[in-house]
């Protein structure tokens, strides 16, 4: 991971978390809010652009969703394959959750899958 730090924003309206390097998009994680059976964080999608991959931004990203929902007292229910995989490897930031609320994730997604 390079030393490099980046700008995270999050842009709740579009359900963006937003890291920009010198005001440039680097990369960014899709998500939207659950309500049922709890309100949650939900990314379905992360996405770093090819000329910034391997600096570390992917993970930067999931960390400050994971810091986010921790600020708001709320779970995080990752369907994106790479948060899924961050959670595994970091246990002690990104605490997992339970079958019933990713299964609500999931279902939640498969009604608006045209959305993501």
């Amino acid at each position: 991971m390079s030393s490099i730090s980046i700008d995270i924003s999050d842009d709740r309206d579009h359900g963006l978390l937003v890291g920009r390097l010198d005001g440039e998009i680097v990369g960014f994680i899709q998500y939207f809010v659950l309500a049922e059976p709890e309100r949650a964080l939900v990314p379905v999608h992360t996405v770093v652009e090819p000329e910034h991959a391997g600096n570390g931004y992917a993970g930067a990203l999931a960390r400050e969703l994971y810091r986010t929902a921790a600020r708001e007292g709320i779970a995080v229910a990752p369907l994106c394959p790479y948060v899924v995989k961050w959670q595994a490897r970091h246990p002690e930031e990104a605490p997992a959750v339970g079958r019933e609320l990713l299964d609500a994730a999931e279902a939640a997604f498969a009604a608006d899958p045209a959305r993501w």
